[in-house]
């Protein structure tokens, strides 16, 4: 890991905690935001649900829903990761470590977004509860920001196949395996538990380049007809 790397790791992590922090965003408060989530969330297992009936695949397809592209308090693995990046530094193939800043930029970037969209759907629908795919829609474009929204589908992109990637170096599986003891220990388990959970999704998969592809083509393809206004974005049969 460069100096480069370890800033932009560091860099990221302030702006993961600062965008949750709801004494520095006090947008976390907006009562749109947790059903913005909710709805999200549901919305992605509806279009992993393919996935999930896939042996191979599924491990994989939860990794993303539970560990990269979730509604999760990240506070104890950024927490972690904080304390570690010297070490991690020495330790960890550059590649991994740039697979763990990309997943962190990746729910940074998230944040940045939904709290734009809990802002738009309060302008929007003040008097509204749920939300449903036509206002999720209008409140998508009233926010924009079409390079971010490519961005976000491309850091996916890039942490699915950081993990596929890292199961072919040497010695890391070996690495992971040994400190998982100190890793708990050392209060890291958090932390520990990501790079587990990333690995062993990752190693079922047969190829892992084609499910990467398969998410990052629908994702896009949703935002494009999110932009576009059309009926039933979500849609990925044809």
């Amino acid at each position: 890991m460069t100096s480069e790397d370890s800033d932009r790791l560091g860099r990221e992590l302030a702006r993961h905690q600062a965008l949750h922090d709801p004494r520095r965003e006090p947008r976390n408060a907006l009562r749109w935001l947790p059903e913005l989530r909710r709805w999200q969330a549901e919305r992605l297992q509806r279009s992993f649900r393919h996935f999930m009936h896939d042996p191979q695949r599924a491990p994989a397809a939860e990794f993303f829903l539970d560990d990269v592209y979730a509604d999760r308090d990240f506070t104890r693995r950024d927490a972690d990761i904080a304390r570690v990046i010297p070490m991690m530094r020495r330790l960890l193939p550059k590649k991994l470590l740039g697979t763990i800043a990309d997943a962190i930029e990746l729910g940074a970037l998230t944040q940045e977004l939904d709290l734009a969209m809990a802002e738009a759907l309060q302008d929007l629908a003040p008097r509204r509860r749920r939300l449903d795919a036509a206002l999720y829609g209008e409140a998508y474009r009233e926010v924009g920001q079409a390079k971010l929204r490519a961005r976000q589908i491309a850091l996916i992109g890039r942490v699915g196949r950081g993990f596929g990637s890292a199961l072919q170096m040497s010695g890391v599986a070996t690495l992971l395996a040994f400190s998982r003891g100190p890793a708990k220990l050392a209060g890291l388990s958090e932390l520990q538990g990501f790079l587990e959970r990333g690995f062993a999704a990752f190693e079922s998969l047969d190829d892992a380049d084609a499910f990467v592809a398969e998410i990052e083509r629908d994702e896009a393809l949703a935002s494009r007809r999110l932009f576009a206004a059309e009926d039933d974005p979500f849609r990925f049969d044809d």
